[in-house]
């Protein structure tokens, strides 16, 4: 075999070698699989218990029957969370009544100083569909892995911390089943057609 011809079969290989990773990627975070006749189960997302900004209980039952998007993270963030929220209220508004029919909740992964009140507070700047989920260390852990949420604290000079966490905005069925990644990189008016789909 000639050098050229070598070549060509190694980048050939690279090439459906790596769509094939990107195949498993995308099956796997959409929680579908290959199988003779089955289904498995969602791969993100499930049951949870949490606490609303309110101080309420609010359960993966609090939003059946609508289509919601999630986003984990924090209320001293300085921009990626607040600039995530303030997309997610946009998109909102651009859907008008249609609002009424889907949520977003954005869930804590900072327990510590992420109190019902503080998070009540924080929301005043966002859209009204939007809710707060806090909960003890445990909930929030459970909920996290659930997700498949990374978060870790990370202490900073004078005794104060940040947090590191993975910052996706997922959709979620009516049922409560991962749809896909929500892409936030698009205008407002594309990404409230894009949910209304799901309504």
């Amino acid at each position: 075999m000639s050098a050229r011809a070598s070549r060509l079969l190694v980048i050939f290989t690279a090439f459906f070698a790596g769509l094939g990773l990107c195949l498993g990627v995308v099956l796997f975070l959409s929680g579908r699989g290959v199988g003779p006749g089955t289904l498995q189960a969602a791969a993100i997302g499930g049951p949870f218990q949490l606490v609303d900004e309110n101080g309420q209980p609010f359960t993966d039952k609090t939003l059946q029957g609508k289509s919601f998007l999630v986003f984990f993270g924090f209320t001293h963030c300085p921009d990626v969370c607040p600039t995530t929220l303030f997309e997610i209220s946009e998109i909102m508004r651009k859907l008008g009544s249609d609002a009424d029919r889907t949520a977003a909740v954005f869930i804590t992964v900072d327990p510590e100083r992420d109190t019902p009140a503080a998070m009540k507070e924080y929301l005043s700047s966002f859209d009204p569909h939007v809710h707060a989920l806090s909960g003890d260390a445990d909930a929030l852990a459970k909920v996290a892995r659930a997700y498949r949420v990374y978060y870790k604290k990370v202490p900073l000079e004078g005794g104060d911390y940040t947090m590191d966490h993975t910052a996706i905005v997922y959709l979620m069925d009516k049922d409560g089943r991962f749809v896909s990644p929500f892409n936030m990189k698009r205008t407002a008016e594309v990404a409230a057609a894009d949910l209304r789909k799901h309504l």
